[in-house]
């Protein structure tokens, strides 16, 4: 097979990999205060019975067309993530021939204990990260030393002193939110995984980051990675560090799979729009 036909594989197989997971979101449905998600019909049922909504007009299919996109958008960004966690990760292996067990990495932690000693949970709970890259794993040794400079660089900016053996990544299509609880979950993360040995990655996609959050995970030990394009700067872009450091355009990839993947959301919107 030909480099471009496998070029054209690789692009096929990773435009289905962020589309994918998106295509749910099409079939969301709003649940209306319930337990199950309404069509139409539900909808008109629930608030055609209701005095005050239908005298308001809020029984309109134009009402339920809101309340279905509002819920779907939430379920695209989510859903994005997920894909764009994925991608990650099959870049990861494709490009540095890792293993799919090679690309994950978790840990456990201790069940929590009341006052008496008595556990709440029997079983310890065990988290992970969305991808991993251990050095002594990558065979390439051309790719194995840009890593390790990479991870070097990284622990000196962040003044890190501990020798690290690889580095582990967080994926999120964006981070707006500023939630303590969620913010507090990765500082703990980026602690386990210093004290495993690896460099904790905030790799984010889009530039759409909370400045307060950035500046929170930094100064926790984090890594982050933001989707500019451009820079030159594999320390600070996710697009440079994936193409001057594992060694795969991955900006390309989007730039020229923009008209199949602006085509599959636009019938995901449609679909979401739809008072079906």
């Amino acid at each position: 097979m030909s480099q471009g036909a496998i070029g054209s594989s690789r692009d096929d197989q990773y435009v289905e990999i962020i589309l994918s997971p998106l295509r749910k979101s099409a079939d969301h449905l709003p649940k209306m205060g319930g337990t199950v998600g309404l069509d139409l019909e539900g909808f008109r049922g629930v608030y055609g019975t209701d005095p005050l909504y239908h005298w308001m007009g809020l029984d309109s299919p134009l009402v339920f067309s809101a309340h279905k996109a509002a819920g779907g958008m939430t379920s695209i960004y989510r859903q994005l993530g997920i894909g764009s966690e994925r991608l990650f990760r099959q870049v990861l292996r494709d490009q540095l021939a890792l293993t799919a067990d090679q690309v994950k990495w978790s840990y456990e932690i201790l069940p929590d204990f009341d006052g008496d000693d008595v556990p709440k949970r029997m079983k310890a709970r065990v988290l992970s990260l969305d991808g991993r890259v251990e050095l002594e794993d990558v065979d390439d040794a051309a790719a194995r030393d840009r890593i390790k400079e990479w991870i070097d660089a990284q622990r000196s900016r962040l003044n890190i002193s501990a020798p690290l053996k690889g580095a582990v990544f967080e994926v999120r299509q964006g981070y707006k939110s500023a939630d303590s609880k969620r913010q507090n979950a990765d500082l703990a993360n980026a602690a386990q995984a210093l004290g495993h040995g690896f460099l904790p990655v905030l790799t984010i996609m889009s530039t759409q980051v909370n400045e307060a959050v950035h500046a929170r995970y930094t100064t926790g030990n984090w890594s982050v990675l933001m989707g500019t394009v451009g820079e030159r700067d594999p320390l600070r872009s996710t697009y440079d560090f994936v193409d001057r450091v594992v060694g795969y355009d991955l900006a390309g990839f989007f730039e020229r799979n923009t008209s199949r993947l602006r085509a599959g959301m636009e019938d995901i919107l449609r679909a979401l729009l739809e008072a079906k």
